[in-house]
């Protein structure tokens, strides 16, 4: 019997905002794995069981999945909008986590089912804070589809 690991797909290009992000999770003692994509394609991939990540179960999708909307590749809101369009992954929950102040993308994001939509904080204290409280809600308090 495998054990369950509470996963966290963060979708990041910007080192600075990764490292913030592990800080983060490290100074809450969240119980979960972060595991970290730099760009659109490799988060589909991982998501989608395909490309580089053809081996990983499919069926073991993250807890959550913090979604930049400015990445590489393909971007945040094209990401969403292919995890909500295959169903594999169209209940998998995502938060967009992003720097963007545009309605339109506060717009968008909602329109192509994401659960929340959380401008990123510019302080330390403030993002460590948004990453307790996002990952507190999703890892202990939601009720999961997963079976852990």
């Amino acid at each position: 019997m495998s054990k369950c690991v509470k996963t966290i797909l963060l979708v990041e290009d910007n080192p600075d905002d990764e490292e913030l992000a592990r800080l983060a999770f490290a100074e809450n003692r969240l119980d979960g794995e972060l595991v970290v994509m730099r760009d659109g394609q490799e988060a589909l991939d991982y998501l989608l069981a395909a490309g580089e990540y053809a081996g990983r179960d499919a069926n073991e999708q993250p807890r959550l999945v913090l979604l930049d909307l400015n990445i590489p590749k393909i971007s945040g809101l094209e990401v969403l909008r292919r995890i909500r369009a295959d169903e594999r992954t169209r209940l998998q929950p995502v938060v967009v986590l992003t720097s963007s102040k545009e309605e339109r993308d506060l717009v968008a994001s909602y329109s192509l089912g994401a659960n929340s939509y959380i401008r990123k904080p510019l302080d330390y204290g403030s993002f460590v804070e948004a990453v307790h409280s996002v990952s507190q809600y999703w890892l202990t308090l939601n009720e999961s589809l997963q079976s852990c």
